[in-house]
C-alpha cells in the first residue's frame, strides 16, 4: 500500500471503508426490520405495513407461555450471574494473587468452556446424563450455564485484578487489617468495575443461551430463546417480532449500560 499512488491510496480506503459499511448493512438490517415490522398493524408481518400499532406488544403480554418462559430465564439469568461473579472472583483472586501447584492446569481448565463449541459441551453433557440416567432438571440447567459463563467473568476480573498494585493490600495487613477486611475494604472496590460489567455480562449470556438450554432444559420448560423457536415451528407471528424486539433491547441495552457503568466507576476510582 506504501508504494501505491496518492488517488489510488485513496480509492483503496474508500473501497473498504464501503465494504464495512455493507457487511454491517448485512449483519444489521435484519435486526432492524424485525424491530420495525414489530409495530406493524398487519396480522401478516411484511412490507408494506398498513399501520403503527402497539397491539402485539399488548397481545404478547397476556401470552401465559412467554411469561412463563421470560420469568424461568430472568431466574436462571439472576442466579447464574449472581454465582458466576462470586467463583469468579474467588478464582481469579487465587489464579493472579497465588501461587500453587498446577496453577496453569486449573486456569486451562476454568477458562476451557469459552473455547469448546456450545454445540459440543451442550451434546456431551446430554449424553454423560443419560450415561448416568440422570433426568434434566431446572438446577442442571443453571449448572450448565454456570459452567458456560464463569470463563468471562474470570478474564474479566483477571484483566482488572492484573492492574490493580498488590502493595494497597500489603498496605492495610500490615496496619492490621484481615485479609477479609483488606479484601472488603480495598480490593472489592478496586474490582468493582470489572465486577458489574462481569454480572451484567453473564446475565445477557445466560439469558440469551439458546444451545446449551435447548439440550439442559427438562421436559416441559422452556426459556425465551427455546420459547421463540417453538413459536416459529408453528407460524411466523407478529407477536415473534416483538418478542425479538423486546430481546434485542434486553441483550443490547444490558451490556451497554454495563458497560458505561463500568467505565463510570473506573473513572471514579482514579
Amino acid at each position: 500500500m506504501s508504494d501505491l499512488p496518492g488517488a489510488e491510496k485513496d480509492w483503496s480506503w474508500q473501497a473498504v471503508k464501503v465494504f464495512t459499511v455493507l457487511v454491517y448493512i448485512f449483519m444489521f438490517a435484519p435486526i432492524l426490520v424485525v424491530v420495525i415490522l414489530s409495530f406493524n398493524d398487519s396480522q401478516f408481518g411484511g412490507f408494506p405495513m398498513t399501520g403503527f400499532s402497539l397491539r402485539w406488544y399488548s397481545k404478547l403480554m397476556e401470552n401465559e407461555a412467554v411469561i412463563r418462559a421470560f420469568k424461568t430465564s430472568l431466574w436462571v439469568a439472576l442466579i447464574t450471574a449472581v454465582v458466576c461473579t462470586v467463583l469468579g472472583i474467588m478464582g481469579a483472586m487465587a489464579l493472579v494473587r497465588y501461587d500453587f501447584p498446577g496453577k496453569q492446569f486449573i486456569n486451562t481448565l476454568l477458562i476451557a468452556p469459552a473455547l469448546v463449541p456450545e454445540t459440543v459441551l451442550g451434546v456431551g453433557l446430554l449424553l454423560l446424563m443419560r450415561w448416568a440416567q440422570q433426568p434434566r432438571t431446572l438446577v442442571l440447567l443453571v449448572l450448565g450455564h454456570i459452567m458456560l459463563a464463569l470463563p468471562y467473568v474470570i478474564l474479566v476480573v483477571q484483566s482488572r485484578l492484573v492492574g490493580i498494585r498488590k502493595v494497597y493490600e500489603e498496605a492495610a495487613l500490615s496496619l492490621g487489617a484481615n485479609r477479609f477486611h483488606t479484601f472488603r475494604e480495598i480490593t472489592l472496590p478496586l474490582l468493582m468495575p470489572a465486577v458489574i460489567a462481569s454480572l451484567l455480562l453473564v446475565f445477557t449470556i445466560s439469558f440469551d443461551n439458546v444451545t446449551a438450554s435447548l439440550f439442559w432444559r427438562p421436559s416441559g420448560v422452556e426459556t425465551m430463546p427455546t420459547q421463540i423457536l417453538s413459536m416459529l415451528k408453528v407460524s411466523i407471528s407478529p407477536e415473534i417480532n416483538a418478542l425479538g424486539a423486546l430481546m434485542i433491547l434486553l441483550t443490547v441495552g444490558v451490556p451497554l449500560i454495563g458497560g458505561g457503568l463500568a467505565r463510570y466507576l473506573a473513572r471514579g476510582i482514579r
